[in-house]
C-alpha cells in the first residue's frame, strides 16, 4: 500500500512539473524575444542558435537568423501568428496559411519555453 502512494504521488507531480502555460492574448508575448536554443526534448541537449523573434500588433512575427558560418549572414522572414485557446499558432512559412501550434511550456516576464512541433524553442526577453 505504502508503495502504491508513492508511486502515485511521484506520477502527480511528474505531471505538474511539465504544466503547460495558457497565453491569454498576443499582449503576454508582444515585443523582442531572443531565440537563443532549440531542442527536441524539454530535458535534451540544446542547439544554440541567433535567431530575434519580434511578435508585433496585428498578427505579424517578425523573424531574424543570424548565420555567422554561411552565406546569408541575415535572413529576415515575415510569418502571422495568433493565440488561440491559449496555445501561439504560427505560420510555417510565409504566404502559405499553414500554421502549427505551439504550446507554452513554461513563461516568466523576461523568458519563454515553447513547445513546437517537433522542437522546443527557448527564448528570453
Amino acid at each position: 500500500m505504502r508503495h502504491y502512494l508513492l508511486s502515485s504521488v511521484a506520477l502527480l507531480a511528474s505531471f505538474t512539473a511539465n504544466a503547460n502555460v495558457e497565453l491569454k492574448d498576443a499582449s503576454e508575448i508582444l515585443g523582442k524575444w531572443t531565440l537563443y536554443a532549440e531542442s527536441a526534448k524539454l530535458d535534451g541537449e540544446k542547439k544554440n542558435v541567433n535567431i530575434v523573434w519580434e511578435f508585433a500588433d496585428g498578427g505579424i512575427l517578425h523573424t531574424i537568423a543570424t548565420d555567422s558560418l554561411g552565406r546569408t549572414n541575415e535572413m529576415k522572414i515575415e510569418v502571422k501568428y495568433m493565440i488561440e485557446d491559449g496555445v501561439l499558432k504560427k505560420e510555417v512559412s510565409p504566404g502559405r496559411g499553414k500554421f502549427e501550434s505551439c504550446q507554452a511550456v513554461e513563461k516568466t516576464a523576461d523568458s519563454m519555453t515553447l513547445k513546437c512541433s517537433f522542437n522546443y524553442f527557448f527564448l528570453k526577453k
